[in-house]
């Protein structure tokens, strides 16, 4: 069982800055992929961004590539989510998940992850 807790999220201008830090409770963090997935009212939840068991991998949304970088500390059971140059239409709520598979195509599939937090709200004004 992994518990995931999402913070850092608020309100912040077009071109501005965020980071979203995702805490996952349990001994087994680095044997998750982990993903930032975001949503909107009405919308269905989207990826973000995925990074493998070690961090040595990455893998973007092509809405987001070169703008948010994902990372991970396992010592920390941390995952993260630089986001940088943000626009308005990247307001959502944001929630990590915790999947136990690495490839392009689970990445970024919701059915891939085994675990979810609460979510975090972004709001980027303009």
């Amino acid at each position: 069982q992994v518990q995931l807790v999402e913070s850092g999220g608020g309100l912040v201008q077009a071109g501005g800055s965020l980071r979203l830090s995702c805490a996952a409770s349990g001994r087994t963090f680095s044997s998750y992929c982990m993903g930032w997935f975001r949503q909107v009212p009405g919308k269905e939840r989207e990826f973000v961004a995925a990074i493998n068991w070690s961090g040595g991998s990455t893998y973007y949304a092509d809405s987001v590539k070169g703008r948010f970088t994902i990372s991970r500390d396992n010592a920390k059971n941390t995952v993260y989510l630089q986001m940088n140059s943000v626009k308005p239409e990247d307001t959502a709520v944001y929630y990590c998940g915790a999947a136990g598979v690495w490839d392009s195509t689970a990445v970024v599939t919701i059915s891939s992850y085994y675990y979810w937090g609460q979510g975090t709200q972004v709001t980027v004004s303009s």
